[in-house]
């Protein structure tokens, strides 16, 4: 299910652009491909990263709190997997079937918003997370005495709020798109209804800043650890592991988030007739499928940033405080 499921909408392609279409059947097999992929590496991943994370009471810190969150927030959407590659194989035996009406089977509302609710815990708790996993290499690197900031403790709070923050917008999003969606397609809305036109844009809103501030506040972080790491004090093999998990965070972004909201963004706007153009149209919604599934690999890739970097939690002292893990 995309993020509104606008393309299911029937009769209504990409309205006001009636006449712009693009055939997308290709993501019911796509979905259900992706998704198990998807399903059976992030489950495999996550549950080795978190089973040595809870065994490893003694490097117990900052880098651990959130990398443990992380996980967490990945086995949310990995368990709504099953509930969406079901979804799809139903849509797409509706497809095939005699009628080859591709709105003939319908989940209820409970479904959706479960589904709609996991997505976004995984979405915008992994973004959040992977910022606080920079923002600890940043007062580890350029500010390694402010120790308060990185203590065991405080990041237990840092981390419980964020909880708190994604899972309130996770469960209100999907609230607020179910209090106008129809009965019948608890799943769909309608961006030709001036109703439902205002729904979308008000979430449209609220997924680009929760991407767009936390994307400034990543970057800002890594371009000042990248001065500091420059500087000749800072040549050590300890620089080495900072860097590589700088560069497997940044990579996670480019690749998994950067796509989906530059695409969404189009992919809405056109739908909801305030961008008609209609290359952009067909673009955006031929490629949706493969940038949503890509959104969703991040829960499969952030594993390995915790790989990447365990020797920087081993050696870091308990608490989070120590001076030297840069």
């Amino acid at each position: 299910m995309e993020l509104w499921n606008m393309t299911d909408v029937p009769g209504k392609p990409f309205s006001p652009l009636s006449n712009c279409t693009v055939d997308t059947s290709y993501r019911f097999t796509f979905y259900q491909v992706s998704y198990g992929v998807i399903f059976l590496l992030g489950l495999t991943t996550n549950s080795l990263a978190l089973r040595r994370l809870c065994l490893s009471p003694c490097t117990m810190n900052s880098t651990v709190i959130y990398m443990a969150s992380l996980s967490v927030a990945d086995l949310f959407f990995l368990i709504s997997l099953p509930l969406r590659i079901y979804y799809y194989h139903q849509k797409a035996r509706t497809l095939s079937s005699k009628t080859g009406d591709p709105s003939g089977w319908s989940p209820g509302m409970p479904f959706c918003h479960l589904a709609f609710t996991l997505k976004y815990i995984s979405l915008y708790g992994g973004i959040f997370f992977l910022v606080c996993i920079a923002v600890d290499r940043y007062f580890a690197v350029v500010h390694p005495l402010a120790s308060t900031l990185r203590r065991l403790r405080a990041a237990q709070l840092v981390s419980g709020g964020i909880w708190c923050l994604v899972l309130g917008l996770s469960v209100s999003l999907p609230l607020l798109r179910s209090a106008v969606s129809h009965q019948q397609q608890p799943c769909l809305l309608d961006p030709s209804s001036q109703r439902h036109r205002a729904i979308i844009l008000v979430s449209l809103g609220l997924v680009t800043g929760l991407f767009l501030l936390p994307t400034l506040l990543l970057l800002c972080s890594y371009c000042r650890v990248l001065r500091v790491l420059r500087q000749p004090r800072h040549r050590s093999r300890s620089r080495q592991h900072t860097l590589t998990v700088i560069y497997w965070v940044l990579g996670v972004f480019l690749l998994c988030f950067v796509p989906y909201h530059i695409n969404l963004l189009g992919y809405t706007l056109t739908h909801v007739g305030l961008l008609p153009h209609c290359g952009l149209a067909k673009v955006t919604k031929a490629v949706h499928p493969v940038v949503l599934s890509l959104a969703s690999s991040n829960c499969c890739l952030n594993p390995l940033i915790y790989y990447f970097s365990s020797s920087l939690v081993h050696k870091e002292a308990p608490g989070g405080g120590g001076s030297g893990s840069h």
